[in-house]
């Protein structure tokens, strides 16, 4: 799949020219309203109770008339009901997982393959990747898009790949060093998982060849890239996506700033709204990630709520590309515990300021006999201190809960576990463990 860039494919004009840009988004705007509309019975519905049409879009502000779409639209149209061309021309079906209800099902044309190959070839470049890497890649294959799309962007750019998936971390040590791996794709929390497996063997997580992480599929505070780029002495680069809009690739952080995703915005258009009132805010303002697709052809998406919070910001490495701040966390996975509002990266980034606790934790809510709700974090001693007394134990738990109730406001119960007992992640973490009864 590679190819030279003749054409500026990973560096087209828009990118640097941002009335260039717009212009070159109102045209893939009105071309994505008027496709829906004429293939998709459910858009057209849609767009029909909103008392719109596609005709009503002349300004990009104009978007903002349209309804929105969710995961409920895919789920209500389970399998195929968003899809904007028949069977015939569908290549590939990813599917979600997903935590209730059925998964959300997407599809792609061979042009929607090509396109995504693109950017993340941009991506793997931006992050500071070329033909002359290694990428061993660590997300997992399959119904997820995450694998697959970094292995198709990888193969784009020229680099060599190495398909191994998530799990099996003792061979990943190995291949690592055996193969001279010098980027490596995963999940934040999985690269912490494989450090201990790289202790375990002996071996320093910072002897590898490996100088970038390129780390997606959850949320992650920058107290978790310091970590990673400590253990690995290597720069940890933010990947972001999801499979509705396209899989990874919508978005990357460039190397050289590290300071937020730049969007590529001449293939997916952002809008940052009010989550409860679904008013569009102006940038710099802290909201619910929107994307429309301007390209996309089997399953094209309108107004699409990602649930991630962050806020668009000016462009620094690519001036003419607006860059989102790092996720802070999701509005439908947000806390609600005695009428504080609570995202788990604020427990993370709290534990990763404690210097004797590993970055490892799980959240168990449950209700006690008043039917209140409480939480339990569950934490580890770093391996070094692992042999430390039950004061030392106490003391750190102490200090931990003492933290979380100064910033970020609630009364947790906090458990510190023996080293490796909690949940490790191959994939996500699993964060949360809700015990509450419904």
């Amino acid at each position: 799949m590679a190819r030279s860039d003749p054409d500026g494919w990973l560096d087209p004009p828009e990118l640097t020219d941002r009335d260039r840009l717009r212009k070159l988004q109102l045209e893939r705007l009105r071309w994505t309203v008027e496709y829906v509309h004429a293939n998709v019975p459910h858009y057209r519905r849609k767009f029909e109770a909103a008392g719109v049409a596609p005709g009503d879009l002349n300004t990009l502000a104009d978007l903002a008339k349209f309804p929105f779409t969710a995961k409920q639209d895919l789920r209500e149209t389970y399998p195929f009901g968003m899809f904007a061309v028949p069977m015939d021309r569908v290549v590939r079906i990813h599917a979600s997982s997903g935590t209730t209800g059925k998964p959300t099902v997407v599809g792609y044309t061979q042009r929607d393959i090509d396109m995504w190959a693109d950017v993340m070839a941009r991506s793997i470049q931006a992050a500071g990747g070329s033909a002359k890497d290694i990428v061993h890649n660590a997300l997992g294959y399959g119904l997820f898009t995450g694998g697959l799309g970094v292995h198709y962007g990888a193969e784009r750019l020229g680099a060599a790949i190495v398909p191994i998936a998530g799990g099996q971390s003792e061979r990943q040590v190995q291949l690592i060093m055996d193969f001279g791996a010098t980027i490596i794709s995963s999940t934040p929390s999985y690269m912490l998982a494989l450090a201990e497996e790289f202790d375990r063997q002996g071996i320093d997580p910072r002897s590898t060849t490996l100088r970038m992480a390129l780390l997606g599929a959850e949320p992650w505070t920058n107290e978790m890239r310091a970590e990673i780029e400590a253990r690995y002495a290597i720069d940890a680069i933010e990947l972001y996506g999801l499979s509705e809009v396209v899989g990874p690739g919508v978005a990357c952080e460039y190397a050289e700033t590290k300071d937020g995703p730049h969007v590529w915005e001449d293939l997916f258009y952002p809008e940052v709204i009010d989550p409860v009132t679904g008013e569009v805010l102006p940038d710099g303002e802290q909201g619910e990630l929107v994307f429309t697709s301007l390209a996309k052809e089997a399953l094209p998406v309108v107004r699409y709520r990602t649930r991630d919070l962050t806020r668009l910001l000016p462009g620094t490495a690519r001036p003419a590309l607006r860059r989102m701040e790092k996720i802070t966390g999701r509005s439908d996975d947000m806390l609600i515990i005695r009428g504080v509002n609570v995202f788990p990266s604020q427990i993370e980034e709290v534990l990763f300021k404690q210097p004797s606790l590993a970055p490892h934790y799980q959240l168990e809510l449950w209700r006690d006999e008043r039917h209140l709700d409480q939480v339990n974090v569950l934490v580890e001693m770093k391996p070094e201190h692992d042999q430390a007394s039950e004061g030392a134990r106490a003391a750190a738990a102490r200090d931990l809960q003492h933290h979380i109730k100064s910033l970020v406001g609630i009364n947790a119960h906090v458990k510190v576990m023996a080293t490796g007992t909690v949940e490790r992640s191959i994939g996500k973490a699993k964060r949360v463990i809700d015990k509450r009864s419904k």
